[in-house]
């Protein structure tokens, strides 16, 4: 009887453990850091993002370890690019629909991030995602656009669509935001 790789006892067979596979990555950006709270809360959230863009700031640490880059921003407007690999898979040999779900959250929540004047911050408070086709390492690189559907005082809502090379909708979805002041 095959007990699979956790073995009788839930522990991994040390023969059985699949060895990291090298990493061939894409994304563009090779510094990667978080930008002072301050200094991010003093200029518009466009402004910020286009500063990510051109890569006068670090990309987040999330952007490496996901291999998620920021390709293009606009007022409203975020595209986000990333290669889905097997470092991403889940029991059933897919992308995982959490690397999905970041994918999107970044392009939607980045979105409302370039409607933010000087001094506000953003948090996703709900989001929405439906998974479309599966995801593998053979998919390529994808691309997510993120768009504002509502930009408020308070709340924002964004929608976003994931598509592969070919512009085949893989997953799509929508979010909330919350829009707060930024305190010291």
């Amino acid at each position: 009887m095959n007990r699979g790789l956790w073995g009788e006892r839930g522990r991994a067979r040390a023969n059985d453990i699949m060895k990291p596979q090298a990493m061939a990555h894409n994304n563009p950006y090779r510094q990667f850091g978080v930008v002072d709270k301050n200094i991010a809360a003093s200029e518009s959230g466009y402004a910020f993002l286009l500063k990510l863009l051109d890569a006068t700031y670090p990309a987040p640490p999330i952007s490496e370890a996901c291999d998620v880059w920021l390709a293009e921003v606009a007022e409203g407007r975020v595209v986000f690019e990333g290669k889905p690999s097997s470092r991403f898979y889940n029991p059933m040999g897919i992308v995982h629909g959490g690397w999905i779900s970041t994918v999107l959250d970044s392009a939607m929540g980045c979105a409302v991030h370039s409607m933010l004047k000087a001094g506000q911050a953003y948090t996703t408070v709900e989001m929405k995602v439906n998974f479309v086709r599966p995801i593998s390492e053979q998919t390529g690189i994808v691309r997510c656009e993120g768009k504002i559907v509502h930009s408020g005082g308070r709340l924002a809502t964004a929608e976003g669509r994931l598509t592969d090379a070919a512009g085949k909708l893989l997953a799509h979805g929508s979010e909330t935001c919350m829009i707060f002041p930024v305190t010291a």
